[in-house]
């Protein structure tokens, strides 16, 4: 019975299961009654429409005139350090990074633009010794990275290290004017013990006597005196040598200029800009020659005249430089020129010449330093050809 009965729920459970796989085909399949309704072929391929646009092309093109130029092999860059390098706590294979500080030209136009970062490791460090010898450190640079987005493969490499014959002179000769200086204190100390006549009497023994003893005292102090430490702080220039040439693409003119804008009827243009040192000898200052137009309804003064950097970081007018716009009213229908100087932290950023309307301190006109410079090069260049082509 227990086998029947068996057989029987079997045999429902396979004639239900096959009732249903049966309704769901029939469900799936296509109604080809309708007229309407077409079955696609089996020999009918389905086809799509791809547009192919390649943006790396296009991106190129805008940046880079299509001629290629190489930075040769003893070629130098300028560049600033972005961290602390110091002998004194910085160890070997510490990475870091620097910034492109100066465009790099090639013969043919710019082949590095400002800006470019520099990746560098520490390769090796000496802290300071006794005999006044210096710290020193030397690093290695790997790759820059563009502007753009490129990583550029390079070999370059910077040292602090003086030559060995160099440093050795160095060393000798502040050990010998230390030596000298304790001699001639020695002198003075025997003099003033005993005397003038004790010198006289002993025929100078007691002054050269004094001498030997403050010249080996001196010697001493030069053979403890520790040199010092080595220590390169963000904003510091430093000339990395390239080891192994590299073929880079040119870039346009257009590509490398910075945004700058002028509002409508005030005209401004840099005639000339200097790099200077203030009165205590720190090279910070940014004086720039300017003719300005003001045929706007907005009135400002020298004081609503500021340098921007790219860190957005504001620099007014400086009383230690030129001061002959500082003072100045220029309104609606004027046309002047004249200088104005700013103390920055660092010449070597980017930097933007704003003007302010006085009444909505609102920017009226960012004029970028870096395309006046540009500009400025560009023109005396091209007076250059052309007195060579005269000639």
């Amino acid at each position: 019975m227990k086998k029947i009965f068996t057989y029987i729920i079997l045999s429902i459970f396979f004639l239900t299961n096959s009732g249903i796989c049966t309704a769901v085909k029939a469900e799936q399949l296509p109604v080809t009654n309708n007229p309407q309704v077409q079955e696609p072929s089996s020999d009918e391929v389905f086809k799509g429409r791809a547009e192919v646009t390649n943006k790396l092309e296009e991106k190129n093109k805008e940046l880079f005139t299509g001629e290629i130029d190489q930075l040769e092999a003893k070629d130098v860059i300028k560049m600033t350090v972005s961290q602390v390098l110091s002998s004194g706590y910085t160890e070997e294979g510490d990475e870091f990074f620097a910034e492109i500080s100066s465009e790099v030209e090639g013969e043919k136009g710019v082949i590095l633009p400002a800006g470019t970062i520099a990746h560098g490791t520490v390769k090796e460090i000496q802290g300071s010794k006794r005999l006044g010898r210096d710290g020193w450190i030397e690093v290695n640079f790997d790759y820059l990275i563009t502007p753009d987005g490129r990583e550029i493969p390079i070999q370059g490499n910077m040292s602090t290290k003086l030559n060995p014959v160099v440093g050795t002179s160095k060393t000798i000769a502040k050990s010998a004017g230390y030596t000298a200086v304790g001699g001639v204190v020695g002198g003075f100390l025997a003099l003033n013990m005993f005397g003038l006549p004790a010198a006289i009497v002993s025929q100078g023994y007691t002054l050269a006597g004094g001498a030997a003893v403050g010249g080996a005292v001196g010697m001493g102090i030069a053979l403890y005196r520790k040199g010092k430490d080595v220590l390169i702080s963000p904003g510091d220039e430093i000339r990395v040598k390239i080891t192994k040439a590299v073929d880079l693409p040119v870039f346009k003119k257009e590509a490398l200029k910075q945004e700058e804008f002028v509002c409508d009827g005030l005209n401004i243009k840099i005639t000339n800009i200097n790099f200077e040192e203030d009165p205590f000898g720190e090279m910070n200052t940014i004086t720039v020659a300017i003719v300005i137009t003001n045929l706007t309804d907005k009135y400002f003064t020298g004081f609503d005249i500021s340098m921007v950097n790219d860190l957005n970081a504001s620099f007014y007018p400086s009383v230690f430089g030129d001061t002959t716009l500082m003072f100045s009213k220029i309104k609606p229908g004027d046309r002047l020129s004249g200088r104005i100087s700013f103390s920055v932290d660092n010449i070597k950023r980017k930097h933007w010449l704003v003007i302010y309307d006085r009444m909505e301190r609102k920017q009226i006109a960012k004029i970028s330093i870096d395309n006046a410079k540009r500009d400025l090069k560009d023109k005396k260049n091209a007076k250059k050809k052309k007195k060579k082509k005269d000639a």
